[in-house]
């Protein structure tokens, strides 16, 4: 494994995207516990991108662009189902003061399907996994399965990381309603925002 391998992981994951974005509302929305939630419904929503890239699906996306189209907009739909029930104050993103357990299944669920839908998890599995892949071994299966390991390992750390950072503030968002307000349109915009550069990609 390359230390080339590990910076580019490190840097896709670090960078913001629909799973921060996700995660760190589960913080804020029911503290750590809902962030580290996330974090492994992220996590799991990386693995039919990691299946894909080996089972040769990225071929057929490449060569069909109708099939591209179809994931594409399908990611673009739900990013804006994430923006509105964000504003409508509904679903897992919801702030509240009651620290109720949610549904485990729904998060995770939500996770994987931000992350199943995320543009960014694609262009790497598709475009940069395979260069990490060395050419003379006798099978490319084991070793895409070990990066692919290594990548989810780092994105649930630094998911968990984002979300226990959402939710140790928590606490002072709360306290100020024009905060929590705030907070819901920064999230919807997010998700507009990247539902709209993956439309235009």
């Amino acid at each position: 494994m390359s230390v080339e391998f590990l910076l580019t992981t490190l840097v896709v994951v670090v960078t913001p995207g629909t799973g921060v974005i996700y995660t760190m509302a589960a913080g804020l929305a029911r503290g750590t516990r809902a962030a580290v939630v996330a974090a492994f419904g992220c996590t799991l929503g990386i693995i039919p991108h990691m299946l894909a890239a080996i089972t040769g699906l990225a071929a057929l996306l490449h060569a069909s662009a109708l099939a591209f189209q179809i994931l594409k907009y399908l990611g673009v739909a739900y990013l804006v189902y994430m923006a509105v029930s964000t504003l409508r104050d509904k679903g897992a993103l919801t702030v509240e003061r009651d620290d109720t357990p949610r549904s485990a299944r729904k998060v995770i669920l939500s996770g994987v399907l931000v992350n199943i839908l995320n543009p960014k998890l694609t262009l790497f599995f598709f475009a940069f996994l395979p260069q990490f892949v060395h050419t003379g071994a006798s099978s490319a299966v084991p070793q895409m399965l070990l990066l692919s390991g290594v990548f989810m390992l780092v994105t649930f750390l630094v998911f968990v990381g984002y979300g226990r950072f959402a939710a140790a503030m928590r606490n002072q968002v709360l306290s100020r309603p024009k905060v929590l307000t705030w907070m819901r349109r920064v999230f919807a915009g997010a998700f507009v925002g990247l539902g709209a550069r993956l439309a235009l990609t």
